[in-house]
């Protein structure tokens, strides 16, 4: 894919995805680089789940880890249309504490009607995974 491909794809996932009423709610930003999307979720009280530690709420983290796997697909796709999910299977693997949290997704497969997906999120290391999800993505076409 060009690099003029890949920037147009990136401004309209971004567009997209701002106007999702819950990627606002969660202050959610994308940033593309070398071809790279990558998201972040800026620390905010509000996304607490448990205030002792304090650390981030469990749905937060699977919802950011699902608009993490679909920002990934309309950037790679270049579709407009947002897909269906129709599984999606979080592993969590340590505390989300209250910091900045960043994420990546790939596109492990992508057939004409399915796409299975991997997100990852991190926070001050990216080999030390806060949580990853599998999920597959049923095309807008085929929904």
């Amino acid at each position: 894919m060009s690099q003029r491909a890949l920037q147009d794809y990136g401004e309209r996932t971004i567009r997209i995805m701002a106007k999702m009423p819950y990627a606002r709610f969660l202050g959610m930003k994308i940033k593309i680089e070398s071809g790279q999307l990558m998201t972040c979720l800026p620390a905010q009280e509000k996304l607490t789940g448990n205030p002792n530690l304090p650390a981030l709420h469990g749905g937060v983290i699977g919802s950011f880890l699902e608009l993490t796997a679909l920002s990934e697909w309309l950037f790679r796709t270049g579709e407009q249309d947002l897909p269906r999910t129709t599984s999606f299977s979080v592993d969590y693997l340590r505390s989300g504490r209250m910091q900045d949290t960043f994420g990546r997704a790939v596109i492990i497969r992508q057939g004409r009607r399915i796409s299975n997906i991997q997100a990852t999120i991190w926070q001050s290391n990216a080999d030390k995974p806060v949580a990853v999800a599998r999920c597959n993505l049923l095309s807008p076409a085929f929904s």
